[in-house]
């Protein structure tokens, strides 16, 4: 039996409409990538490293305002964010790190919806809109992608099918024609070759069967053909190979334009040689409690949390 649709909001990607509470459309598999088009790597020379250069302080727009935010989970009222202040412009890339239990993923996860949680208090701006009464169908149309830690499988939903749906629902919104499969093909088909990925993966149903790694790079995929204003990656070095981690970091790099920001989720330096933030946040208790730049990050890789001086 498939997972509830809201089960599937929560955890495949808050970037897709059609897996929101608030939608009942069903799970139908329409289509199939054509089997008389190739899907080979066309022979494009790859970036040599994902070392991209240090991130410059951003002047633009505001694109993310979180003041005093605080939630709870709904089912039990513990509070888990106790005043949380953030605020990402345009073209930003920022990375929280934290110990476990510290409100990291609550945070993304409050930002886009989920259901499981409250806002108790607080406000969150984004694009300068309230963003705390929008359900997460809108929060997704409005420029909002979530690559969860653990994304649940769909059965019966192919990777092209969840793909092809999500981008016409941005494009119905912005007033645009919808992308038929082979149209759709074609744009679909250099992303999958960008992240190495087998072309199979496509006829695949949404993250049925995969690996950790194989599903962090399906997520990636998916900001890559959706788009985004703001992703919020949680842990998408979770589960990774050196190898692999190099690919998806080149893959978010070529993503980055001065209009649109990231908001990662981190507990290794090692994502942060990779993808360079502008700032790094330390989160405690429910609170950011520091804001630096990526050196804050070297000092815990050498001596933990504790060398972290809140001054």
């Amino acid at each position: 039996m498939a997972p509830p649709l809201a089960a599937a909001a929560a955890a495949v990607s808050s970037s897709s409409p059609l897996f929101s509470p608030s939608s009942s459309r069903p799970l139908i598999r329409r289509h199939a990538p054509p089997s008389y088009v190739s899907m080979r790597t066309r022979g494009r020379s790859q970036p040599a490293a994902a070392v991209p250069p240090p991130a410059a302080e951003s002047s633009g727009s505001p694109l993310l305002e979180v003041r005093g935010l605080t939630a709870s989970v709904k089912e039990t009222g513990q509070q888990i964010l106790a005043g949380v202040d953030l605020t990402i412009r345009e073209g930003e890339i920022h990375a929280i790190m934290g110990k476990n239990g510290s409100g990291k993923s609550t945070l993304t996860k409050v930002l886009v919806g989920h259901p499981h949680y409250e806002v108790t208090g607080g406000t969150i701006l984004f694009k300068g809109e309230d963003l705390v009464d929008m359900e997460p169908e809108e929060r997704s149309l409005a420029g909002l992608f979530m690559s969860f830690q653990a994304p649940i499988e769909i059965p019966g939903v192919s990777n092209f099918d969840f793909l092809l749906m999500a981008v016409n629902a941005r494009r119905e919104k912005s007033g645009l024609p919808a992308l038929g499969p082979l149209e759709f093909y074609s744009v679909v088909s250099p992303k999958v070759d960008d992240l190495k990925m087998d072309p199979k993966f496509l006829d695949r149903n949404v993250n049925e069967g995969f690996s950790g790694g194989e599903r962090k790079r399906n997520e990636i995929l998916q900001l890559s053909v959706i788009g985004a204003d703001l992703a919020l990656l949680d842990e998408i070095d979770s589960g990774l190979d050196v190898d692999a981690l190099e690919d998806v970091a080149i893959a978010v790099n070529g993503l980055l334009t001065p209009q649109n920001s990231v908001l990662m989720i981190t507990h290794y330096q090692r994502l942060l040689d990779l993808i360079k933030p502008s700032y790094v946040h330390i989160m405690e208790n429910g609170k950011i409690i520091k804001t630096g730049d990526s050196s804050i990050a070297t000092q815990i890789n050498e001596g933990g949390f504790k060398s972290i001086a809140l001054v």
